[in-house]
């Protein structure tokens, strides 16, 4: 049987896996919801100062999509680990801000889950941020290697896994597809 409140309920969402998507994904929640001029917000926890395509279609829904991209770009790779802390703390603090803030239909919080691998964002923030939720708000967890706890606490996780890639023949991100 459906009720109103199940079918109102704010979900939490976790796109992970080492296959293309995640974000992809998310962004397609995203412009739906925007089409219904229900207000989004997509806090990227990596990406940074370069040029994605998102970010000229999310213009185009001023006022109801906002992305905000707040990384530096830090990898497994890293230079220097307090400073990806730092911002991904940062970003961490903004979004659940923002999260709580009420002003939003759903707030994603992209590439999340390679934070917390690292370290960078711990779980118990995470626990926090879900106990917190408001009972409407969709919360969208995207990046390889989604911790356990939030998988076990979602509503809706999706695995995308890597069948086919063309990097494995050479080929370089494409304009469009990865940006």
């Amino acid at each position: 049987m459906t009720t109103k409140e199940s079918t109102e309920k704010g979900l939490v969402i976790v796109h992970t896996g080492d296959g293309k998507g995640k974000t992809t994904a998310a962004l397609g929640m995203a412009f739906r919801a925007a089409g219904y001029r229900m207000p989004v917000l997509m806090v990227q926890f990596i990406k940074g100062s370069w040029h994605y395509g998102e970010l000229d279609a999310a213009r185009k829904f001023e006022g109801i999509l906002t992305i905000k991209p707040m990384g530096e770009g830090f990898t497994w790779d890293t230079k220097n680990p307090v400073r990806d802390r730092e911002v991904a703390q940062k970003a961490f603090s903004y979004g659940v801000s923002e999260a709580l803030s009420g002003k939003y239909h759903m707030v994603i919080l992209d590439e999340i889950n390679v934070a917390m691998r690292y370290h960078y964002v711990d779980m118990e923030q995470v626990h926090e941020l879900l106990d917190k939720k408001p009972p409407s708000l969709h919360l969208v967890f995207t990046g390889r290697d989604a911790h356990p706890d939030l998988v076990e606490r979602a509503d809706l996780v999706t695995e995308m896994k890597a069948i086919k890639h063309p990097f494995d023949k050479g080929i370089l991100a494409q304009k469009g597809v990865e940006f």
